[in-house]
C-alpha cells in the first residue's frame, strides 16, 4: 500500500508540473510584456494581442480544443508525452526571438501546448488519485501553479536589471524545467481508468474517433448542468485571475504603484500565499471539510480583495492587504476546485472532453476581455473596471456555493452512479 502511495504521489508531481509551467509562462510574458515592447517598438493594442494569444487566453484555448478529445481517444499518457516537446520549440523561439513576429508565434506554441496539457493533467491526476485524498492530490496541480509564478516574479526581481536579457533568461529557464519534466514523465504508466474503459469499448466494438468524447458529452443531456456549473463557477473567476496574471503590473500602477521592483515582489508575496494557502488549506481539508463552505470562504476573501483595491485609498496598506487575501483566496478558490470538480463530474470515456471544452472556453473568456484590458485600463480607470471584475467574482462565488456537489471521499464509479443512475464505463477489475 505505501509503495503504491509513493507511485501515485511520484506520478501526480511529475503529471503536476504541467501547471507550474503554464503559470510560469504566463508570468513570464507579465514581467516582460513592457521590455518585449520597449524592445520591438509596438503598440499597446500589439500588446493586447500577444497577451490574448498566449497561454493566457487563446492559445491555450487552441490546445484545449485539441488536447481534451485526443487525451480521451489516444490516452492521457499521449498528451503529456508530447505536449512538452512543442512548449519547448515555442520557449526557446521567445528566448531568441529577433523580432515581433518570431515572439508571437512562440508565444502561442507555448499557448497551445499548455492548452492541451493543462486538463490531461488534472485529468490524469483525478483518475490515479486514492478516493479518499483526492482533492489532496489535484491540489498539487495547483500548488505547482503558485510555484510557477512565485518564482517567476522573484526571478524578474532579481534579473530585472539585465533588461530584456533578463526576460529571454526566465524564459529559457521553463525550456530548461520542461525538459526535465518530460524525460521524468517518460516511464510513467497510463491512466487505469482509461485503460479499462478503452479495453471494453473495444470488446464491445465500439467505434472511436477523435470527437467521440465530444459527442459523447454533448449527447447527454445530464452533462447540460455541470458544464453550465463549472463555467460559472471557472469561466467568470479565470476572466478576472487571467487579467491579474499577465497585466497586474498595470494594475498595480493604476493603482498607484508604479516601481517595477516594488510590483513584482508584490506578486511574489501573492503566489507565496497562493501556494501555502493551496498546501495547507485545499490539500489538508479538501477531502475532510464542506467543499461548499471550504468555496465560500475562498471566493469571498477574493471579492474582498478586489473591493479593497479599486475602492480603499491608495497606499501601502491597501495593497498589502490586496496580495495576502487574493493570495490565500486563489489558493483555496475556483481552481483548484474546478479541477477536481471537472474531474468528478464526467464519466471517463470522455472526462478530458470536457476538462478541454471547458478550459478552451475559459481561456476564450480571458482572451476576449486582454484583447481590450489594455485599453479599457487607460480609458476608464480603474475603478470602474474594477466594477466588472467585481461582478465576475461575486457571480462565481453564487454559482460555486449555492450548486457545489457533494463528493467527498467518494470514489469516481460511485459518483458516476449518482449522477447517471448507472455506469457510463464499465467497472475496474
Amino acid at each position: 500500500m505505501q509503495k503504491r502511495t509513493l507511485t501515485a504521489w511520484k506520478a501526480t508531481i511529475a503529471v503536476a508540473m504541467s501547471n507550474y509551467i503554464e503559470a510560469g509562462a504566463i508570468i513570464a510574458l507579465a514581467t516582460s510584456l513592457t521590455l518585449w515592447q520597449g524592445e520591438f517598438g509596438f503598440d499597446d493594442g500589439a500588446v493586447g494581442l500577444v497577451a490574448a494569444l498566449s497561454a493566457n487566453a487563446f492559445g491555450a484555448a487552441i490546445g484545449a480544443a485539441v488536447g481534451g478529445p485526443l487525451c480521451d481517444r489516444l490516452g492521457r499518457k499521449f498528451i503529456y508525452t508530447y505536449d512538452l516537446i512543442v512548449f519547448m520549440i515555442g520557449a526557446l523561439m521567445v528566448t531568441f526571438s529577433p523580432n515581433f513576429a518570431v515572439l508571437l508565434v512562440g508565444v502561442v506554441l507555448m499557448g497551445i501546448a499548455v492548452g492541451a496539457g493543462v486538463p490531461a493533467s488534472w485529468t490524469y491526476i483525478a483518475e490515479e488519485a486514492p478516493s479518499e485524498q483526492r482533492a489532496a492530490h489535484v491540489g498539487t496541480a495547483q500548488l505547482a501553479w503558485s510555484i510557477g509564478p512565485a518564482i517567476g516574479f522573484l526571478l524578474a526581481v532579481v534579473l530585472g536589471p539585465l533588461g530584456i536579457v533578463g526576460s529571454r533568461i526566465i524564459f529559457f529557464h521553463l525550456f530548461v524545467i520542461a525538459a526535465v519534466t518530460w524525460w521524468v514523465r517518460r516511464d510513467l504508466p497510463e491512466s487505469a481508468r482509461w485503460k479499462a474503459q478503452r479495453e471494453t469499448a473495444q470488446e464491445q466494438g465500439e467505434k472511436v474517433s477523435l470527437f467521440s468524447g465530444i459527442r459523447g458529452l454533448l449527447s447527454d443531456r445530464r452533462n447540460l448542468g455541470a458544464l453550465l456549473f463549472l463555467l460559472g463557477v471557472y469561466g467568470l473567476w479565470n476572466t478576472v485571475a487571467g487579467q491579474a496574471g499577465i497585466f497586474q503590473p498595470r494594475v498595480y500602477d493604476a493603482a498607484g504603484l508604479h516601481d517595477a521592483t516594488q510590483q513584482n515582489l508584490l506578486q511574489v508575496l501573492v503566489w507565496t500565499l497562493t501556494a501555502a494557502a493551496t498546501y495547507f488549506g485545499f490539500m489538508r481539508f479538501g477531502d475532510r471539510v464542506s467543499r461548499r463552505w471550504l468555496y465560500f470562504g475562498g471566493a469571498l476573501l477574493g471579492v474582498i480583495a478586489w473591493v479593497v483595491l479599486v475602492f480603499a485609498p491608495p497606499g501601502l496598506a491597501s495593497l498589502l492587504f490586496f496580495a495576502i487575501a487574493w493570495g490565500i483566496s486563489a489558493g483555496i478558490g475556483a481552481q483548484a476546485f474546478y479541477g477536481l470538480w471537472t474531474a468528478e463530474l464526467f464519466a471517463t470515456k470522455y472526462r478530458a472532453s470536457a476538462q478541454g471544452m471547458l478550459f478552451m472556453l475559459a481561456r476564450v473568456m480571458v482572451g476576449l476581455l486582454s484583447l481590450v484590458f489594455p485599453v479599457l485600463l487607460t480609458s476608464w480607470g480603474l475603478p470602474q473596471l474594477g466594477m466588472l471584475i467585481i461582478g465576475l467574482l461575486v457571480a462565481a462565488l453564487l454559482i460555486g456555493t449555492i450548486w457545489a456537489p457533494r463528493t467527498e471521499g467518494k470514489s469516481l464509479e460511485q459518483i458516476e452512479r449518482e449522477r447517471y443512475g448507472e455506469r457510463v464505463d464499465a467497472d475496474l477489475v
